[in-house]
């Protein structure tokens, strides 16, 4: 067997082979890959694998070479390759059929999703970002509400969805996007959605860490893909949303209407298909206007920071939201945004 060695994304006829191997196996190629390699018996390409960020992703042996140690050595090949790029918190998602050959190399079961199975190379990494996550002390039956959002920045869109949540709910739950790929930082999107919320009471705010709306959950959040996969991110996302909800007890789940973010209204048709089922209750909210007619959203946010009209974005945010902007800091983030060449599509 010969060792894996990389396929640069511009051969193209390697690249042909790798599509088709991953055909026969019933796979498709992500159009959005870091890296990716093959192992070769002769001119034949016999097994493949590649990563997006800290996944592994796109892996398949050859029908006829199963059994071989094919894909033990090419896994252990892309999982040195991140090592060496500094990546020491690696996720897979793999047919159930090839789950016990990952959990043979050092890969933990997160959660399942009809013939998917997501896992992470740490025993304890899900059950550690679980038990870190605050509970509060309520009654049994209690009607505990959850939000997920990126806020990008924070708007009184945000802001009427945490409001509403919260008034319906004796505890709110509200997860911060961690994947920092965002137009506004990580940090700044925290502090922002903190400061926006300060005055709930009953509102828990918690990173969601790698476990949601994430490069390894639903990359499609962030990079434009097809409608079918991206719907397979969703899915696999609101599964594991719903492990989550399990752990806390959550009993509702609240998000608004998408209008303008293809990938979101995905993200919001998957968890109407898939909480029911897990025994929780999905509230989708009308969007907040300002105007009667346009929805207030992060992109027209940015879009008028790009433009240089700040005091337009007044109406859109609240005030620690707006004074962030009006200050130091705020400003040297809209003078990168207006360097952009073009507009952040995530929400």
């Amino acid at each position: 067997m010969t060792e894996p060695i990389r396929i640069p994304a511009w051969n193209r006829a390697a690249m042909a082979q790798v599509r088709e191997l991953l055909g026969r196996e019933g796979l498709g190629l992500d159009s959005h890959l870091d890296y990716t390699a093959g192992i070769y018996e002769g001119e034949e390409l016999v097994a493949t694998g590649s990563f997006y960020r800290n996944t592994l992703r796109c892996l398949a042996v050859d029908g006829s070479r199963q059994g071989e140690g094919l894909m033990a050595a090419m896994v252990t090949h892309l999982v040195n390759e991140l090592f060496a790029r500094g990546e020491r918190e690696l996720f897979v998602y793999t047919k159930r059929k090839a789950a016990q050959n990952f959990a043979s190399l050092g890969f933990y079961e997160i959660a399942r999703l009809d013939e998917v199975v997501f896992l992470e190379n740490r025993r304890d990494g899900f059950s550690s970002y679980l038990a870190s996550l605050d509970r509060p002390s309520l009654r049994p039956g209690a009607k505990i509400g959850a939000i997920v959002m990126n806020a990008n920045p924070f708007t009184l869109g945000h802001r009427y969805l945490a409001e509403r949540a919260a008034a319906e709910c004796e505890a709110l739950h509200l997860f911060m996007v961690s994947e920092d790929v965002s137009d506004f930082p990580r940090a700044v999107r925290e502090r922002l959605i903190r400061a926006g919320v300060a005055d709930l009471k009953n509102v828990y705010p918690h990173p969601t860490g790698p476990y949601l709306v994430s490069s390894a959950t639903f990359p499609s959040y962030f990079i434009r893909e097809d409608e079918e996969l991206t719907l397979a991110h969703a899915k696999l996302d609101a599964k594991v949303f719903s492990a989550i909800a399990s752990a806390l007890s959550i009993t509702d789940r609240y998000v608004g209407e998408e209008p303008l973010s293809p990938a979101t209204a995905l993200y919001n048709r998957a968890m109407g298909e898939l909480l029911p089922r897990e025994g929780l209750r999905l509230h989708v909210l009308s969007r907040r206007s300002d105007d009667g007619i346009n929805p207030i959203s992060a992109s027209r946010v940015r879009a008028l920071l790009r433009q240089g009209r700040v005091p337009e974005v007044r109406p859109l945010v609240p005030d620690s939201t707006y004074e962030f902007l009006t200050g130091d800091e705020g400003r040297e983030l809209i003078k990168g945004l207006q360097a952009q060449t073009g507009p952040g599509e995530h929400p």
